[in-house]
């Protein structure tokens, strides 16, 4: 290469090769970038980024490809019921096939109870993201919704999950505390969603609430169970109930206890509403079963004493928000790693 000038300026000067070969590469390397910049933005089908695909299409485990939900035609060609794998109030579950993957069948349990089963859909739809389980299709003709199988099953399961030789590695106050943060997400996710604060009604008591979340294979938490999620509508003065029956016992929050004492008897209409902070006010108890016991755990503890305290206020205005539990939990999972690390590099 040589830079060219006018006639009537100095002699013309050949640039040394290096420097040449130099400005070469940089061509190359401008015109490769734009090629891959091309290539990037190019339109392309959907993918799943982070797991999560757009409106009304859904992916499975490692698919890189989002695939739209399945109609009732294909559940009904393409969708084989192995066993039953549970049954609720409101749907039966079948551990089903579907093109050689297991997926979860879900079929109304009675006709009555179709409501509460129509709603679960419809927040199935609405919410779809790395907090709730994935929707693979649905035949509201049938009463049926189709959603990916999760083998570990309920978080109830933990502890029998966690003897076995295969998860026993992962039974430490780290993996336990980062599902306890895990669960804290998915209601800082239901009490910010897309369609207002839901309040999380299916946890009268610690079975019941556990029994609402999926294990996943890598070991985070999925919301299953999506047929009690009232919404409080604050800029019209709406709150929340948490069904038609008197609720008793000490895990659900103060304000969901019947207030006017054994000598009345319960009555729904004279029964005060509420809001999200009924949620708030479970966390201690589920992260404390989360936690378990392990080496570790009790100083996991003494570390969420305090935002643990603020959740059990008995002034449900008084409680932290989801989110504010979420960022205590994560300085606590963070200042704890790195103190651990410290320790073993002292060690070292």
């Amino acid at each position: 290469l040589s830079i060219q000038h006018g006639d009537s300026g100095p002699a013309p000067r050949e640039l040394p090769p290096a420097v040449g070969l130099l400005l070469s590469m940089a061509l190359m390397n401008v015109l490769l970038y734009l090629c891959l910049d091309r290539l990037v933005t190019a339109p392309r089908s959907p993918t799943a980024h982070p797991g999560r695909c757009p409106p009304g299409h859904f992916s499975m485990g490692q698919a890189a490809t989002c695939s739209p939900w399945l109609s009732c035609e294909q559940l009904r060609a393409e969708v084989r019921p192995l066993k039953r794998v549970g049954e609720g109030a409101v749907k039966t579950v079948f551990l089903s096939e579907w093109k050689e993957r297991k997926v979860a069948l879900s079929r109304l349990t009675r006709p009555e109870v179709r409501d509460d089963f129509l709603h679960g859909l419809r927040m199935l739809q609405a919410l779809q993201s790395e907090h709730v389980v994935t929707l693979v299709g649905y035949c509201e003709d049938d009463d049926t919704i189709l959603t990916e199988y999760h083998p570990l099953g309920s978080l109830g399961n933990l502890e029998a999950t966690l003897n076995l030789a295969k998860y026993r590695s992962l039974n430490t106050w780290q993996h336990r505390l980062q599902l306890a943060l895990g669960y804290v997400a998915i209601l800082d996710f239901l009490h910010r969603s897309p369609l207002g604060t839901l309040v999380m009604c299916d946890s009268s008591d610690l079975p019941k609430t556990l029994s609402q979340y999926l294990l996943t294979a890598n070991f985070s938490i999925v919301l299953n169970d999506l047929d009690a999620l009232p919404l409080v509508n604050r800029s019209s003065g709406a709150l929340v109930k948490c069904g038609h029956r008197e609720l008793r016992g000490d895990f659900v929050a103060p304000e969901q206890l019947w207030p006017f004492g054994e000598d009345v008897p319960f009555q729904d209409d004279l029964m005060p509403a509420y809001d999200e902070k009924s949620d708030i006010w479970k966390i201690p108890d589920v992260s404390s079963f989360l936690l378990g016991h392990v080496e570790g755990s009790d100083m996991v503890r003494f570390h969420l004493f305090d935002i643990h305290k603020a959740c059990k206020s008995q002034v449900p205005a008084e409680r932290p928000t989801a989110q504010a539990v979420l960022d205590t939990y994560q300085k606590v999972l963070n200042l704890l790693r790195d103190t651990a690390t410290s320790q073993t590099r002292e060690m070292l």
